[in-house]
C-alpha cells in the first residue's frame, strides 16, 4: 500500500506542477508577464518538493510510472483550464462564396467587428471577412457563421492586436 502511496503523491505534485507550467507559458505567449512570474513561482516551488520527494524514492519503479502518468496528465489539465479561460484574442478568418454580406450583417448585429475584402478564389470570386474576438468568443462565433454558410472555410489564429480599436471589446 505505502508504495503505491507514494507514486499516487509524486503523480499528484507532477500534475500540479505541469498544469501550471503549461498555464504559465500560454501566459507568456499572451504576453501576461506578471501572471506568468507568479505562476513560474508556484511552478517551480512544486517541482522542487516533487524532485526531493522523487529522488528520496527512486528505487520503486512504480513511482516512475507515477512521474511519467503526473506529466502526461498535467499537460491535458493545464491545457483544459486554459481553453475553458480562454485568454487573449484570436482572429477569424471566414471565407464565402455567396454568403459574405449575410455573415457580416449578422457579426455587426452580434457587436462583433468584421472587415470584408475581396478576393480571387479558385472558383472564381470570394468574400473574405475578418474578425478580431476574444478566445472564448470563438466558438460562439463559429457557431452562428456556420448556421448562415455551412460550406464557408474558417481559419483562426491567436492574435494580439497592437493599436486600434476592437469592436467586439464593447459586448
Amino acid at each position: 500500500m505505502e508504495l503505491f502511496l507514494s507514486a499516487i503523491i509524486i503523480m499528484l505534485f507532477r500534475i500540479a506542477d505541469v498544469t501550471i507550467g503549461t498555464f504559465r507559458t500560454i501566459l507568456v505567449v499572451n504576453g501576461k508577464k506578471y501572471y506568468a512570474a507568479i505562476a513560474g513561482f508556484f511552478e517551480v516551488l512544486i517541482w522542487i518538493l516533487a524532485m526531493k520527494y522523487i529522488v528520496q524514492n527512486l528505487d520503486n519503479f512504480i513511482n516512475l510510472i507515477g512521474y511519467a502518468s503526473g506529466f502526461a496528465l498535467g499537460n491535458i489539465l493545464g491545457i483544459t483550464i486554459e481553453q475553458k479561460i480562454g485568454f487573449g484574442y484570436a482572429q477569424v478568418s471566414i471565407i464565402s462564396k455567396d454568403k459574405a454580406r449575410e455573415i457580416v450583417d449578422k457579426l455587426r448585429r452580434l457587436m462583433y467587428g468584421a472587415t470584408v475584402l475581396p478576393a480571387e478564389g479558385f472558383k472564381g470570386n470570394v468574400s473574405i471577412i475578418i474578425a478580431i474576438v476574444k478566445r472564448k468568443e470563438t466558438a460562439s462565433l463559429i457557431r452562428e457563421v456556420e448556421a448562415i454558410d455551412p460550406k464557408c472555410f474558417i481559419n483562426i489564429q491567436p492574435t494580439i492586436p497592437y493599436r486600434g480599436f476592437i469592436h467586439g471589446s464593447r459586448k
